[in-house]
């Protein structure tokens, strides 16, 4: 099993930044990708970005793509969401996610998610 804690949320006007982390613990040999998903109220869930642990590769969602980025600390087996240029439209519940196989498709390890408010 594995257990994933994000941190980092708050809130911030337009245009400024925030950084998610998210460390996992437990048996993370197992999981091969972790990712960052959003549901703001009334909405459905969103892929944000997602990290591929051994091969570094990174995907982002269309309406994140080039305001945030995704990164991995294996040392410290975290992954971190820098968040820039912050829009309202960005306020919404994050999660992190953790697992194998295609970054969109994980649902089988969950945070308990932290708030982004945007004003």
């Amino acid at each position: 099993h594995v257990q994933l804690v994000e941190s980092g949320g708050g809130s911030v006007q337009a245009g400024g930044s925030l950084r998610l982390s998210c460390k996992a613990s437990g048996d993370t040999v197992s999981i091969d990708c972790m990712a960052w998903f959003r549901q703001a109220p009334g909405k459905g869930r969103e892929g944000v970005a997602g990290i591929y642990i051994k091969g570094g590769g990174t995907y982002y969602g269309h309406s994140v793509n080039g305001r945030f980025t995704i990164s991995q600390d294996n040392v410290k087996n975290t992954v971190y969401l820098q968040m820039d240029s912050l829009k309202p439209e960005d306020t919404a519940m994050y999660y992190c996610a953790a697992g194998s196989g295609w970054w969109l498709l994980l649902d089988k390890y969950w945070g308990q998610g932290t708030q982004v408010t945007v004003s």
